[in-house]
């Protein structure tokens, strides 16, 4: 039979505690393939049953915000809800043109390029920049799947350094020094780890080693920085990208760069040219979710509460890696063991998801814990006492 291997691999991953399935979340009579939010904006409701979240990533608590519902209303009322074409055909409307300006103001970069998501964003990167044997591309060991296939995908030499290791980062540069085209690349905050990449250090080798650095920000945009401006308040990266769909809490994302590189992107990235541009009444909204991001500190400092809390009321005995985001990684170890406390944790009405292999490496099957501003101390009190009931 054709693909026979289909079966076999989803019967693999069953017997490996790996199987992923779709949840549908409802309201009323409808169903969506999305979770949608109640009034409160801090829970799902799945099969009638409602449940705390701490499994999304609107860490902000900005998705079905009032002004930015109004604004995605204006926006389709003036510009339509689909773009119609590629950017570079006739695709490219007033609303993206706005929120590209937005966002080089905000993070102080020159250009701007929009795209439909971060897998997408960092697959054209890698692949525009990768397109000669020449280059060299430098990743850290936990980058996000979308940057390990766009190197690989690429004629680049790709090599890996340790997380988060600056010492072997450098001797890996040090051997590559015959290229001029070096790049640098990590997560501003690891997806799921929580931690910060060691910014400021990553800057300084970039600028000896004459490279280039560049950022997935995707769960640092909102959340770090006074204005909310993600790595950029700690270094000048040369390459940001970042998405809409979480902390700013639409859909999409972005690639910041200097003139150069948009130019170039803009004429031979095949991900850019050959894709139809997001819709502009989405970029009309996430113009004023950005808006909102910047001028609502309150947010940000909610979330270093509400986690500082966290930490504090869990068992000491829990492992818990360190971070300053939103996301805080407990570390379960075993895929069915992890499996079963997410169990546990749904009877008490709290929605917490399993992180299993392939996304984390085996033997470090998790649970991530995402604390938004939208969480409250009541909610944050519970947590860590059903956690600690059910690990301990």
């Amino acid at each position: 039979m054709a693909f026979d291997f289909i079966r076999s691999d989803i019967a693999e991953q069953k017997n490996k505690s790996r199987y992923r399935q779709l949840i549908c979340a409802q309201t009323g009579n409808y169903a969506v393939k999305s979770v949608i939010n109640d009034n409160e904006n801090n829970k799902i409701v799945i099969n009638g049953k409602s449940y705390l979240n701490f499994s999304s990533n609107d860490y902000l608590g900005l998705n079905n915000h009032p002004e930015i519902n109004k604004a995605l209303q204006q926006g389709a009322d003036r510009f339509g809800t689909c773009a119609s074409s590629s950017s570079l055909v006739t695709g490219y409307h007033y609303a993206h043109q706005a929120l590209e300006a937005e966002i080089c103001q905000w993070l102080n970069k020159p250009k701007c390029l929009l795209f439909s998501s971060g897998f997408g964003a960092n697959l054209a990167i890698f692949n525009a920049l990768g397109k000669n044997s020449d280059s060299h591309f430098f990743l850290d060991k936990l980058s996000h799947a979308s940057m390990i296939d766009g190197a690989y995908q690429s004629k680049a030499t790709v090599k890996r350094f340790s997380h988060n290791n600056i010492e072997h980062l450098s001797s890996l540069l040090t051997n590559a020094k015959i290229s001029p085209n070096k790049l640098i690349a990590s997560e501003g905050v690891f997806s799921m780890d929580g931690c910060q990449a060691n910014v400021s250090d990553l800057a300084q080798v970039a600028k000896v080693e004459k490279s280039w650095l560049y950022l997935d920000d995707a769960h640092s945009i909102g959340v770090i920085g006074n204005q909310g401006e993600g790595s950029n308040s700690i270094a000048n990266i040369d390459i940001t990208m970042a998405t809409f769909g979480k902390a700013l809490a639409t859909s999409g994302a972005f690639l910041a760069c200097d003139e150069n590189l948009h130019e170039y992107l803009v004429n031979f990235s095949r991900h850019y040219i050959y894709s139809t541009a997001i819709s502009p009444a989405l970029a009309w909204a996430t113009k004023t979710s950005i808006l909102l991001a910047q001028k609502e500190q309150w947010r940000r400092e909610k979330i270093k509460e509400l986690s500082a809390l966290f930490i504090d009321l869990l068992d000491d005995s829990i492992e818990v890696i360190p971070t300053q985001s939103s996301i805080h990684a407990i570390i379960i170890g075993d895929e069915e063991k992890a499996l079963a406390v997410s169990d546990l944790l749904k009877k008490q009405g709290i929605w917490l998801t399993a992180i299993r292999p392939p996304t984390v490496a085996v033997n470090s099957s998790r649970l991530r814990v995402t604390i938004c501003a939208n969480h409250n101390t009541q909610d944050i009190k519970y947590l860590a006492e059903c956690i600690n009931k059910a690990i301990v």
